[in-house]
């Protein structure tokens, strides 16, 4: 069974998480495949599967149907305020769909701190399984699709003609996606905080690897040893 039919399956045994899949069908942009629908039941399924059993699946569940609530653009100053948000506008559709206070309190404070451009530490297992669930979809053949799509959304190139992997220029991945591997994508395995976590994202960032060397060899241009050119800021 994938992590989305788990997410589904745990749906429908739930009056509480189908009335918040229902309102999360409504509110979420279905313009931006990198934050539709389809990506939240999969961050739902892998926050399962990364949760302990100290923490209640129904709560894994309504944390990942809500987390990206609110979606600032990646290219807002406000991107950071985007989970705190999306914790707040989460807190009345909770109690609406007969969560207590203290669950609510448990999911909206996940929300808050699964975010990449907070910069936040999860403070609960719940907001460990949240994050590292969120993060998987950086990562993959999936983190390649988004990558591009954000990319493209923002007007970036698909990488630098002359240089595309930052040899011998400051890394920019608002102008060129491939460049956003190297500010961000790389780096993000060893970041997860649980073992299913790790070792999926260790597996996925394989595969973005992989693909880089194809690229290189496609484009006829070896990958450096290293790809440590002074980094922009990451779009996040």
């Amino acid at each position: 069974m994938s992590a989305r039919d788990e997410a589904l399956a745990a749906i429908a045994a739930d009056a509480r998480l189908a009335a918040l899949h229902a309102r999360a069908a409504e509110a979420l942009d279905d313009d931006d495949p990198g934050h539709d629908l389809e990506h939240h039941l999969r961050v739902a399924g892998w926050t399962l599967r990364c949760a302990g059993p100290e923490v209640d699946r129904g709560e894994a569940v309504a944390a990942a149907l809500l987390h990206d609530l609110v979606n600032v653009p990646k290219d807002s100053p406000d991107r950071a305020e985007a989970s705190r948000r999306s914790a707040e506008a989460a807190r009345a559709l909770l109690a609406e769909a007969g969560f207590g206070a203290e669950a609510a309190r448990r999911i909206t404070e996940a929300i808050e701190d699964h975010s990449y451009s907070r910069g936040a530490t999860p403070r609960s297992p719940l907001g460990d399984a949240l994050q590292d669930a969120d993060r998987l979809e950086a990562l993959g053949a999936l983190g390649l699709f988004r990558t591009m799509s954000c990319g493209t959304r923002m007007g970036a190139r698909y990488f630098h003609a002359g240089d595309p992997f930052g040899a011998d220029r400051p890394l920019d991945d608002r102008r060129y996606s491939v460049d956003h591997f190297f500010t961000k994508l790389l780096a993000l395995a060893p970041t997860l905080r649980t073992a299913p976590g790790r070792a999926e994202a260790a597996r996925r960032a394989a595969f973005l690897e992989a693909f880089l060397d194809q690229l290189a060899d496609e484009l006829g241009q070896p990958r450096p040893v290293s790809s440590g050119s002074p980094a922009a800021a990451p779009r996040a």
